[in-house]
């Protein structure tokens, strides 16, 4: 099982100097847009958030989200995934990534977070739901987390035989498939990979299936959970997510619900101001006061 290794940040000082390691880690062909954001105030607030982007995209996805909380006095964190931000956007790298590497880089920046704010929040999006997740079961420095549409399960697949895919599909060759196969390279930003890696899916499928066993062992150890479901959602299935909420209540976690109205028809990606059929005028201050509440 995955396991947490917490180091937080002390201060405010120690946080800067953990976000530099990130920064150095940076590889030389990374596009720009997509590289590590931190947003600050120049000091420790009160309120610090971490905004976990969503697998093949890039912080650049929550930026607008992230300047939206920046201006309501949080210092911002919008960490890139490994192997992620390449500026080869045809790529196969980001098909390594792998469950143990979202892991440390949540347990990495929870612990810059912990010396941005006095209370650390943290929201993701789809694979970023996931490992948000994790973080909320295992850290205790997380006040609120949100999880929307967290990809613990695909549409594509029945809930039951989940499980079987994941390992089905993590024990053949790894393949790719266009997000779009009518557009294509063009049905993606610029700072996001047009194709998904089978094998890099059932790692967040792996993740996604550590959170429910440990789920099953003790409560979450952060204060809050609150799940942010999307009815119109065309590409996760919302029925694990639903079933590891109930898990950790059954165990005492604080967990809520919000689900958006299926009229709004929202994309799976409902934050990413460039999406079609977008409404960020109801998202974003929905999430922004779900994070407050």
């Amino acid at each position: 099982m995955t396991q947490s290794h917490p180091h937080p940040a002390e201060d405010y000082a120690e946080a800067l100097k953990l976000f530099s390691s990130l920064q150095a880690e940076e590889p030389g062909n990374m596009n720009p847009a997509c590289r590590n954001r931190l947003l600050t105030h120049g000091k420790r607030t009160e309120k610090a958030i971490i905004l976990v982007h969503g697998y093949t995209s890039s912080p650049a996805q929550f930026l607008e989200l992230g300047q939206q909380f920046f201006s309501a006095g949080y210092n911002v964190l919008i960490a890139t995934f490994p192997h992620h931000g390449l500026a080869d956007r045809m790529t196969k790298e980001h098909g390594r990534l792998t469950a143990d590497e979202l892991a440390i880089y949540a347990d990495r920046t929870v612990d810059i977070a912990s010396g941005l704010g006095d209370q650390v929040d943290m929201l993701g999006l789809s694979a970023g739901g996931v490992t948000t997740a994790w973080a909320a079961h295992n850290r205790k420095e997380i006040d609120t987390a949100l999880l929307v549409s967290p990809a613990f399960a695909f549409r594509k697949i029945p809930t039951i035989l989940t499980y079987a895919a994941m390992i089905f599909y993590r024990n053949i060759p790894d393949s790719f498939e266009w997000w779009d196969p009518e557009k294509k390279k063009n049905g993606t930003p610029l700072y996001a990979y047009p194709q998904y890696s089978h094998h890099a899916l059932t790692e967040v499928l792996r993740l996604g299936f550590t959170v429910k066993d440990a789920a099953v062992e003790k409560a979450p150890a952060a204060k809050k959970i609150i799940l942010v479901l999307n009815p119109s959602d065309e590409m996760v299935n919302n029925d694990m997510a639903i079933q590891i909420a109930e898990i950790w209540t059954r165990k005492g976690g604080n967990i809520s619900t919000y689900s958006f109205d299926p009229s709004l028809k929202l994309p799976h990606d409902l934050i990413d101001p460039t999406q079609s059929g977008q409404r960020i005028d109801i998202v974003y201050p929905k999430l922004i006061d779900l994070v407050n509440s």
